[in-house]
């Protein structure tokens, strides 16, 4: 799998409605309060800018073209230019992009990328130069774009979030000596409910988790994932290490098969349409996905909270802008326009996914059911996004940390390490490699 790939699968479950979207002929523009944002722009709105965004072309060509219209209309002597590269490579054509000079105005961007080319002072600080723009948004999207090793700035206005409850195959719950109607809601009874499943239903394949726990798990278990500071992993403290030992007498059980040691999470949702797993962890746009694709499985499906120790876990997804734009003005105000609570609402309507613009959830589309189960995946996610947190830290790459972290657990559950050791080496390898940067 190739490293955008793997973003996307771990970092990018918001980014990953590229896939299911079908933006066509939605409502863009807005004015009045929508676009107050507009009014804190310094210098003069006009000129040429360049807009990049990830993999969406296919699928919403018709939205961002309404979008830049829009913006033109609003701001005459504008010329907004759309251009969409391919998700293969995508992170890796922003660093070339970025040191050779070519990273366009307004870029769609995740907090990982962002906070990388932050460092190497080619993305505008929001929070320094548009300090006003925080208070459109909601706190924790906010933070999410804010790097403490970049001394505390935010580099991105933030665009749309993702969070999804916890999908239960009914199914399997009756096959496998488990009461439908008492889902689990915590740790203890998931893992105690897992015990049942495997001891009753190990021997034909099936079992209730299907991989090993990433870093959002361990930030939603309780362990410290950072230091304050952002400069040293910490999350071997003794929740993380109490989370590995859960894993590991599960494993011991024949609760996790051999194949969830490597999976992804795209192999997870793979083995749940199949009928083998009896959680999943998911998103907003899972139900649909599951209707698709595995209707037989999607019949039995019964939805519940996100299970957490702490806060639930979100993804984000945020529009960034080049500190080098020679339009710097124009670039904040179409961000911003972009960014914009009715726009970020169409958007969110469209997409099944959450804008990230304070107070918008608050709104009866996100807190009445309308009796439907889209209507309870949407409302209960929504108060659900109210409360989570992106436990996926900036500084935690998608590619070699999610990689050593889960060949280290693997090794403790296979019984070569202990929890403390397979711990302890992931804390050390993501800590040295960040001293590096």
């Amino acid at each position: 799998m190739s490293s955008s790939s793997i973003r996307r699968a771990y970092a990018g479950l918001a980014a990953g409605a590229a896939l299911s979207l079908a933006l066509t002929g939605c409502g863009v523009g807005g004015g009045g309060d929508a676009d107050s944002g507009d009014a804190d722009t310094s210098g003069k709105i006009a000129g040429k800018i360049t807009f990049q965004t990830w993999n969406l072309k296919g699928s919403y060509k018709k939205y961002f073209e309404g979008l830049v219209d829009a913006f033109e209309k609003k701001h005459p002597g504008t010329t907004v230019k759309w251009v969409d590269q391919p998700a293969e490579g995508y992170q890796e054509k922003l660093s070339a992009d970025a040191a050779a000079g070519n990273l366009p105005d307004v870029v769609d961007m995740g907090p990982e990328a962002a906070r990388t080319l932050a460092r190497a002072g080619t993305l505008l600080n929001v929070a320094k130069d548009d300090p006003k723009a925080e208070k459109a948004y909601q706190p924790a999207a906010w933070k999410a774009m804010t790097f403490e090793d970049t001394k505390g700035g935010t580099y991105g206005y933030p665009w749309y979030l993702n969070t999804g409850p916890s999908f239960f195959n009914t199914a399997l719950f009756e096959k496998c000596g488990l009461d439908p109607k008492k889902l689990p809601k915590t740790y203890d009874e998931l893992f105690d409910q897992a015990a049942v499943m495997s001891k009753n239903c190990g021997d034909k394949g099936i079992s209730m988790i299907g991989r090993v726990p990433t870093i959002e798990t361990f930030g939603m278990y309780g362990a410290q994932l950072m230091n304050e500071d952002g400069t040293k992993f910490t999350f071997n403290d003794a929740k993380g290490v109490e989370l590995v030992k859960r894993y590991q007498k599960l494993y011991a059980k024949a609760g996790l098969t051999k194949e969830s040691l490597n999976a992804l999470q795209t192999g997870e949702a793979g083995s749940f349409k199949s009928g083998e797993l009896g959680w999943l962890p998911g998103s907003s746009y899972t139900l649909s996905d599951l209707k698709k694709s595995a209707p037989k499985v999607a019949k039995t499906v019964a939805m519940g909270p996100l299970i957490a120790n702490t806060s639930p876990n979100m993804y984000i997804e945020s529009l960034v802008v080049n500190s080098k734009s020679k339009n710097t003005a124009t670039a904040k105000a179409f961000a911003k326009f972009v960014t914009n609570e009715k726009n970020q609402l169409t958007f969110a309507k469209a997409a099944n996914v959450f804008p990230s613009t304070a107070g918008t959830l608050d709104q009866p589309y996100y807190t009445k059911n309308d009796g439907t189960a889209e209507g309870k995946l949407r409302t209960e996610s929504a108060a659900q996004v109210g409360k989570s947190v992106v436990w996926w830290p900036p500084a935690f790459s998608g590619t070699s940390d999610v990689e050593n972290l889960r060949e280290e657990i693997a090794k403790a559950l296979l019984g070569k390490e202990s929890a403390k050791q397979a711990l302890d080496n992931a804390v050390k390898y993501s800590t040295d490699r960040l001293a590096k940067q």
